[in-house]
């Protein structure tokens, strides 16, 4: 009689039960992302950058515009463009991560950190009309666009979906 291990254990999860561990992954990113946009908005004053190093910094800046401020001067619809794409990437993503098979462990991780950083986000477009940033690299006088834990959510799980799309053979 062999020994199920770990991992296969996992594998042997059903739809909805994987499905649930990454959606309760999502979660804890969106709580994640919600608690220091909060937290950058309590203890830091707008647009005066706190050094951390020599290449890091905590900057709280407002965008109501898309990644890199894009369309952040449009006027004021770009917010409910946005948030209707949020929101619908958000719906397709929660229904992707619930039929993926259970054994497609990156491809959900990766949808579970878009989802938590969609979430994120929307919900400051919602309930700010703006998205928090606070996180802020540099080097040299050449700064990175401020962002915020959502944004590297959205980064990181778009970087585990490609990797898991080299690794899946086409149709399995």
């Amino acid at each position: 009689m062999s020994s199920v291990r770990s991992p296969d254990r996992f594998l042997m999860l059903s739809h909805r039960a994987s499905a649930l561990v990454f959606y309760m992954l999502a979660l804890a990113l969106l709580v994640l992302d919600l608690w220091t946009k909060a937290l950058a908005t309590a203890h830091l004053n707008y647009a005066e950058p706190v050094v951390l190093t020599r290449f890091f910094n905590l900057t709280l800046l407002h965008n109501t515009g898309a990644a890199f401020s894009f369309l952040s001067t449009a006027g004021g619809w770009q917010h409910w463009l946005f948030g209707g794409i949020a929101s619908i990437i958000s719906v397709v993503l929660v229904v992707w991560i619930y039929r993926a098979p259970a054994t497609a462990i990156l491809l959900k991780f990766a949808l579970a950190l878009i989802l938590a950083g969609a979430l994120g986000n929307l919900w400051d477009r919602v309930t700010l009309g703006y998205v928090v940033d606070f996180i802020q690299w540099h080097y040299k006088g050449y700064y990175w666009p401020a962002f915020n834990i959502a944004d590297s959510a959205i980064s990181v799980g778009a970087v585990a979906m490609m990797i898991d799309s080299f690794r899946s053979p086409p149709g399995g």
